[in-house]
């Protein structure tokens, strides 16, 4: 074969493994908003905790309202484990950037839940139901994030950086709460 065919045959080879695997600064960006938006919420919830206690939660006292309140911040934790092994085998089988456009998915769909919930004084027991069942499907949506998150950047460094890849994981946990101060 000439040579120039088989610089072009490369070339071309090389081109479609780059379309495949992104740059990876590209990947750590997504992933990285991605984890630092999902942790955003979290600290919204803690923010509006005795809001949300006197509005979905009402019990005539104000600190039984926030522990319901912060009671049901606490249960998205109780899904978090269940929500890594689902979400993580999910990505394995199809992919991590399925899993964790069906992470950010679900967070949205619990974050919009709660955001659109009528109160305890329009729909009685069933506003706090659905404040829980969103806080669930956070937990469990945070779960699956993480873990696949934190692949797909050690997969996006080609080799190359992957500890520091995977490190803006954790380190994107911390920026809602510069957010939160600002």
């Amino acid at each position: 074969m000439p040579a120039h065919t088989l610089n072009a045959s490369s070339a071309g080879a090389r081109a479609a493994d780059a379309h495949r695997h992104p740059a990876p600064w590209r990947a750590v960006l997504a992933a990285s908003v991605g984890n630092a938006l999902e942790y955003y919420d979290l600290l919204i919830y803690g923010y509006f905790a005795i809001t949300i206690g006197k509005l979905f939660f009402p019990t005539g006292d104000a600190w039984s309202s926030l522990m319901f309140s912060v009671g049901t911040f606490g249960v998205s934790f109780i899904m978090r484990p269940l929500g890594s092994m689902v979400l993580g085998s999910y990505a394995d089988r199809v992919g991590r950037k399925a899993a964790l456009t069906w992470s950010i998915l679900l967070m949205m769909l619990g974050t919009a839940m709660i955001a659109f919930a009528p109160t305890y004084a329009s729909i009685g027991l069933w506003s706090p139901a659905i404040v829980i069942v969103a806080r669930l499907l956070q937990g469990f949506s945070a779960g699956g994030e993480f873990g696949s998150a934190t692949a797909f950047m050690i997969e996006h460094a080609n080799g190359k950086r992957m500890g520091y890849n995977a490190s803006w994981q954790a380190a994107t946990q911390g920026l809602p709460h510069c957010w939160q101060r600002a």
